[in-house]
């Protein structure tokens, strides 16, 4: 019997674990589940993936400039006109008139002297994405850093058919895209097709830049000499090398602020520049005729010029302002300075009364000559 026990004792000894086996056991953290074990290595997973330092948020950046460009003459010779002159130097047919009052549009004349308007006042609006200012027919793209705008001529809606002014977006880009004429289109003229594929025939050009609004687009044209008038059915027009220009730096979702805002003004500097355009009515006269109707400063004009000038507005020439307004030659005109020991002179004025522009070695606006070189045949544009 004693030998029975003996055995079975020596059968459990050998089953038991090791004394520090033991001690471990009861150390031992019981097993996770398997659901609890997944969660934790996914979250190890995460942890390897994350980069050592999270990237900051970007920070959005605005150009602080108050304008762009600088003011060019150029010589005419015999073969110009305005029409070929404007899209060589990237500039509106009737921005390069009301600049050039007077001026034959189609024969300038060898030696006349041309102003090349290419100095601009930004809008006074948040400088973001696409800026249209309908007065001036120009485009301005804010591409988010500190850097000027790219800035492009353009057409507009015509009477009747008025581009809109507001916010809106770019909701699609097309390269090669299709025209189709809305209904009224082809109620004015049944000779229209329902729809033009890309080529040269394509009123839409090579590019589009689909807005928010319906049925309103940013495109190239097929017929560029519209530029810098109001000639469209409410689309924004621009040379077909402006919009080739502006379409790869547009994504989708930039946005598009669309204001009326015919006068500009800044101090750049210590000089104050005014810069007024033709109103929207106004262009059409100045199409046909040259010149706009007489026009006086209105209480609407002089509170966005004291605006515009803030605490120094004591220092203003509204003789100076008052002919500026009037003239509405489409450029910055000087109206008014801070005294320093470098400008120290009020604006002169010319024999009529007008208003001069700033000396050739003045800052910030000299007249360039090197314009001269403008070749109408082969235009590249240079951009303000």
């Amino acid at each position: 019997m004693r030998l029975k026990f003996l055995v079975i004792g020596i059968f459990l000894f050998a089953l038991a674990p090791h004394p520090a086996q033991a001690i471990d056991l009861f150390k031992r953290k019981p097993d996770k589940k398997p659901e609890a074990a997944a969660v934790e290595k996914i979250g190890e997973d995460a942890k390897e993936k994350a980069p050592a330092s999270r990237k900051a948020a970007s920070v959005k950046k605005f150009y602080k400039g108050a304008a762009i460009g600088e003011l060019k003459e150029y010589e005419a010779v015999y073969e110009d006109t305005l029409v070929k002159l404007a899209r060589a130097s990237d500039i509106g047919f009737v921005e390069l008139r009301a600049a050039n009052p007077g001026v034959d549009p189609w024969l300038p004349g060898a030696g006349v002297k041309l102003i090349f308007p290419t100095m601009h006042i930004l809008p006074d609006v948040q400088r973001e994405g696409i800026v249209i200012n309908l007065p001036e027919m120009r485009l301005y793209y804010f591409d988010g850093t500190e850097n000027p705008p790219a800035s492009y001529p353009l057409g507009i809606g015509r009477e009747g058919l008025a581009t809109p002014i507001g916010k809106t977006f770019v909701r699609d880009r097309i390269e090669g895209p299709t025209w189709r004429p809305t209904k009224r289109m082809r109620e004015e003229d049944p000779t229209l097709p329902e729809s033009v594929p890309p080529g040269p025939d394509n009123p839409l050009g090579t590019h589009a830049l689909y807005l928010g609004w319906p049925e309103y687009r940013i495109h190239g044209t097929n017929k560029p000499y519209g530029i810098g008038r109001r000639s469209s059915s409410g689309c924004i027009r621009m040379y077909p090398e402006d919009v080739v220009s502006l379409y790869p730096k547009v994504p989708v979702g930039t946005s598009v602020t669309v204001v009326d805002q015919p006068i500009k003004a800044a101090w750049i500097d210590d000089e104050f520049y005014v810069e007024v355009h033709p109103t929207m009515a106004q262009a059409d006269a100045m199409e046909v005729d040259g010149e706009v109707p007489a026009y006086e400063i209105s209480e609407d004009s002089m509170s966005i010029i004291l605006r515009a000038a803030g605490k120094d507005s004591d220092l203003l020439d509204w003789e100076a302002i008052r002919t500026v307004v009037r003239e509405r030659r489409g450029y910055p005109v000087v109206a008014g300075r801070r005294p320093t020991d470098q400008l120290e002179k009020a604006p002169e004025k010319g024999n009529d009364g007008a208003a001069q522009t700033p000396d050739k070695g003045q800052k910030n606006s000299s007249l360039k000559e090197d314009s001269k070189n403008v070749d109408t045949a082969d235009p590249v544009p240079e951009k303000s």
